[in-house]
């Protein structure tokens, strides 16, 4: 039943698309915007979603005529838009300064448990047991909770020289991830 092969991999193959660790600057941002993030709340969500994209993903999208495809081109536009505020210092992304809705878009969903990442638990789940895949969603969980009540201490550690040189970065990086995702399935709608 639990393989811990699968486990790593799939936790592996999770913590690389979710990124947690290269969000940091856009979580700091966001914070700045909305006020606290509730690390409990976004992480929470994250895990609903995640794991219902598991259990029901690709029938619920067909239920709503939406391909797989569609779903992850519309992600990718909300990543390249908020890899764009962070380049630009535009805001795009407005505030209804309610922490309850701002820990849960866009944190929760799309930059957490994005399209990307529901796309990857749908097809991992081709190829490995859905106990192996529930650990590595509870495993990357964690290190999200753990990152998301870190953020005071990761922004002090980087200063705001640093902050801003890691946002404009990453902000690149969001802008070529965003547009991957698109380019590799606009061809395919």
């Amino acid at each position: 039943m639990f393989s811990f092969d699968q486990i790593f991999t799939i936790s592996f193959t999770l913590f690389a698309v979710i990124d947690i660790l290269g969000s940091v600057p856009i979580l700091i941002s966001l914070r700045e915007k909305i006020g606290e993030i509730s690390a409990a709340k976004a992480t929470l969500a994250s895990g609903v979603l995640m794991v219902l994209f598991l259990m029901v993903g690709e029938p619920f999208l067909r239920l709503m005529s939406v391909d797989v495809q569609s779903f992850a081109v519309a992600g990718s536009i909300v990543i390249f838009v908020i890899g764009l505020e962070m380049i630009l210092g535009i805001e795009f992304f407005k505030s209804d300064n309610d922490t309850k809705t701002g820990s849960l878009v866009p944190i929760a969903f799309p930059l957490i448990a994005g399209s990307g990442t529901l796309t990857t638990i749908m097809s991992l789940k081709a190829d490995f047991n859905d106990s192996n895949i529930f650990a590595g969603i509870f495993i990357n969980l964690v290190i999200i909770y753990v990152v998301l009540r870190s953020l005071s201490f990761i922004e002090r550690i980087l200063g705001k020289a640093g902050l801003m040189v890691i946002r404009k970065f990453f902000g690149v990086i969001l802008l070529a991830i965003a547009v991957k995702i698109f380019k590799s399935n606009i061809g395919n709608i």
